[in-house]
């Protein structure tokens, strides 16, 4: 057994079996002298950072479709560009998708940097997503590490540090295997082999190029690494939405602060969330409330959210508080985040 796979290896795994994506230039492609776009390069980095591929595609070739360039994103309007990303979550991704298109246009004259220390530059990009871009987009031998290279790089060399403690040696591990040749392809395949070879349950060692240099696979502790710290319960949290439909069938809305979760999209009036309870509030518009029976339900990435749905009919000359009323025709509840479409679909099943 070598110390080190051979990228070699990896790459002419890669040449047979590499994934299908709208967004990637594949290998026979990238052969002929095809380069990616840094633009969709970038916008699939963003949209997949804690999303699976399966969610991402039809939400890419949308966006893609309807602002085909970094130009094109950066005039759009916020609330269209919101609107698209609707359902997607983590929603403080679609405002830093619009202040970096911008940034790019402003200071980089539409064109996007091809370095990791200029790229580190733009708003919302990370040290991950700026070694994406900088190996996949501009072919440079930068560190590429998600979840899938941390679990590739646990198993090759047997590290049984659990995450996320172990990064550290991981990313050490994975930039001295980063080949100068073919970088950018080299940073795919590993991903994809993290991804269809390397799973995190029942690992398809029989299949993988570097099963024979692979110290986990010797040992037989493949199927248990990554390592990682048991999670804490996630805590539940409790909110009230208030659901007013006026008597000639529009509804009140309102766009939620920038900060915070759901920030910039469109949504019922309602509560703060907290724990154990909903925080004291005021409804939005004087009427006559009634309270359904069921809780709308949505888990965010560290808690559990219980709301409180109300919901009243009330007369044309009623002014809110807060936010405006919407005909239905003008809007699109498909285009609200998923908490607030869970809300809107329990008052339509009432």
């Amino acid at each position: 057994m070598r110390d080190w796979p051979d990228s070699a290896e990896l790459l002419t795994f890669y040449d047979h079996n590499a994934r299908k994506m709208p967004w990637r230039v594949g290998p026979k492609e990238r052969a002929k002298g095809v380069l990616p776009d840094p633009y969709r390069v970038w916008m699939s980095e963003i949209m997949l950072q804690q999303t699976t591929v399966a969610a991402v595609k039809d939400y890419f070739e949308r966006f893609t479709a309807r602002w085909p360039t970094v130009s094109d994103l950066a005039a759009a309007e916020d609330a269209d560009v919101m609107a698209e990303w609707a359902g997607l979550g983590y929603y403080a991704r679609a405002r830093n998708l619009l202040k970096c298109a911008r940034y790019v246009v402003t200071e980089h004259d539409g064109v996007f940097p091809d370095t990791v220390e200029a790229l580190l530059t733009l708003p919302g990009v990370g040290p991950y997503t700026a070694g994406a871009v900088a190996s996949i987009a501009f072919d440079q031998p930068a560190t590429v590490v998600d979840g899938n290279v941390e679990r590739v790089m646990a198993r090759v060399f047997d590290i049984h540090t659990p995450l996320p403690a172990a990064k550290p040696e991981l990313t050490e591990k994975a930039a001295a295997m980063t080949p100068r040749e073919r970088p950018g392809d080299y940073a795919q395949a590993v991903m994809d082999l993290g991804a269809t070879i390397c799973t995190p349950r029942n690992p398809a060692c029989g299949l993988c190029p570097w099963r024979s240099d692979c110290k986990a696979q010797a040992a037989g502790t493949a199927a248990e690494l990554p390592k990682k710290i048991p999670k804490k319960p996630k805590p539940i949290r409790h909110g009230v939405v208030y659901i007013a439909k006026r008597v000639d069938g529009a509804y009140l809305l309102e766009t939620r602060p920038d900060s915070g979760l759901l920030g910039g999209m469109l949504g019922w009036p309602g509560s703060g969330w907290t724990e154990g309870h909903a925080p004291k509030h005021d409804a939005p518009i004087k009427a006559e409330w009634k309270t359904l029976n069921s809780e709308a339900k949505h888990t965010f990435t560290h808690f559990h959210l219980r709301l409180t749905v109300k919901t009243a009919l009330v007369p044309m000359d009623r002014k809110p508080s807060v936010g405006a009323f919407v005909l239905e025709d003008d809007y699109d509840s498909g285009n609200l985040p998923t908490a607030m479409r869970k809300a809107f679909d329990l008052y339509r099943g009432t």
